[in-house]
């Protein structure tokens, strides 16, 4: 059995934002990472007890699971007619990457401590 803390303690949250790259698009949300990481200060509390809350109780907002796919050509292509030439790129909600980062981290540790990884 896996022991997983369903809470996360303000000092995760502040550097999973932290890490966040500040030149990304907008999701639907259209909180840009730069200003996310300026609101920190004040929102961190408050978001860290809503990252807490989603992952005790299983329940994700509708918003925090909807994003935007947009395609792009990849440059130099002789035939755009191959789908090899383009790229895909997912426009998420910014506190949604907050929270993928923060269940990626619980996998992640805990397939290092029960020797999943080889």
């Amino acid at each position: 059995m896996f022991n997983i803390s369903p809470t996360i303690l303000i000092e995760e949250i502040s550097k999973f934002i932290r890490s966040l790259l500040n030149k990304k698009a907008l999701g639907l949300n259209s909180i840009l990472n730069k200003v996310l990481k300026v609101a920190t200060l004040v929102i961190v509390k408050d978001l860290a007890e809503v990252v807490s809350h989603c992952f005790t109780s299983g329940i994700i907002l509708k918003s925090l699971k909807e994003f935007i796919i947009m395609v792009l050509y990849k440059e130099g292509k002789k035939d755009y007619s191959f789908l090899g030439s383009y790229r895909l790129i997912a426009l998420k909600n910014t506190l949604a990457k907050v929270l993928e980062k923060h269940i990626a981290n619980i996998i992640s540790k805990a397939a290092e401590e029960h020797g999943l990884l080889f």
